[in-house]
């Protein structure tokens, strides 16, 4: 049995997702305590219940526990990784893109295609936004052989969320391939979304893009960015993102949410310097990519380098969680990570 203490490290819901995604793979049962222990409203929300419950329904599998609030879970994957057609709601403005990256670990590994669509928030503080996924994040995973589609099908904010993300994926034909991303080159394209709902009288999007080509002209970088005025959305939002790919294939995105009372221009002059920051730190991964890779890289057959910005809570516990459960070896040093990966495949596991 796979026991994990949810107080250890970040002692985020990161934990939390990535110890029921692995424990589905391995097929092993999960016992986990003091989840999210150390956050303010500690326990499962909403998005972490219902990317639990998800994984579950995903194998058929046995799950107690599963109530918000709940500290503690116990959990027993089914046989089968039974792929389909899934929605899941999380019925608040919580991340669907959290779920998400539940998601996508056991879909590479089902007997057939999957196609989620998945309703609540998707550009929030504090969680990875949908763009930045899409664009970002998807395109590395996509390097490593993973077949995964992504569509924004209607924008979702705090407080109401009943945002829709559309996800397809395809089996995978055989182990994840490994990374490698070592030196930084020179950044040879930067491009970037600026996203605003019902906020067209504002001009939001238009401020959000302008501000940022005004700052990166004077670092002399070009950026070329979309301007998009949506319509569909419940409640006014906006979201802006960054990414720049250097020479060498390293990509870095940089993206916030907007929220009453903070200004297009704040939005802009927090992305750009944010993506500025990870770029002059010879990084050729965003600090978000930086711990997100890992599970990947850790199912991965070979090794993965790639060199982040700075270490974080998130890198720390998810290098421990993926140590612990799969015996992967490899850490980071500097900022530098090596990850030899298990080469996990649905056929032979290891």
């Amino acid at each position: 049995m796979i026991e994990v203490d949810g107080s250890l490290h970040s002692g985020s819901g990161t934990l939390l997702r990535y110890a029921v995604a692995l424990a589905t793979l391995k097929g092993e049962p999960l016992r986990m305590i003091h989840i999210r222990a150390k956050r303010e409203k500690p326990g499962l929300r909403p998005q972490h219940l219902q990317a639990v419950r998800a994984c579950s329904s995903f194998c058929n599998g046995l799950l107690e526990g599963d109530q918000l609030g709940s500290l503690e879970i116990f959990y027993k994957p089914g046989p089968v990784l039974r792929g389909g057609d899934f929605r899941f709601d999380i019925g608040t403005a919580g991340s669907t893109t959290m779920l998400a990256f539940t998601l996508i670990p056991l879909s590479l590994y089902a007997d057939r295609p999957c196609r989620f669509l998945l309703t609540g928030g998707l550009f929030q503080d504090y969680a990875p936004s949908a763009l930045h996924m899409q664009k970002v994040l998807l395109p590395l995973l996509h390097r490593m052989g993973a077949e995964i589609e992504l569509e924004i099908v209607r924008p979702g904010y705090l407080p109401q969320g009943q945002g829709q993300l559309a996800l397809k994926t395809k089996p995978l034909a055989g182990p994840l391939k490994a990374l490698h991303m070592v030196e930084p080159g020179r950044v040879k394209e930067v491009r970037g979304i600026s996203l605003a709902s019902h906020l067209e009288k504002e001009r939001v999007s238009e401020r959000m893009a302008h501000r940022c080509q005004q700052l990166l002209t004077d670092q002399g970088y070009s950026a070329d960015i979309e301007i998009l005025n949506d319509r569909t959305a419940l409640q006014k939002g906006a979201t802006l993102l960054l990414w720049a790919e250097n020479e060498t294939g390293g990509l870095l995105g940089a993206d916030r949410a907007g929220k009453p009372g903070r200004r297009s221009e704040a939005i802009a002059e927090f992305v750009v310097a944010s993506l500025l920051q990870d770029l002059n730190a010879k990084a050729t991964v965003d600090r978000h990519l930086a711990d997100q890779l890992i599970l990947f890289a850790a199912l991965a057959r070979g090794t993965t380098e790639y060199r982040i910005p700075r270490i974080t809570d998130h890198v720390e516990a998810n290098l421990w969680l993926v140590q612990n459960i799969l015996e992967m070896k490899g850490g980071v040093q500097g900022n530098h990570i090596r990850l030899e990966g298990t080469g996990f495949s649905k056929s032979g596991g290891y």
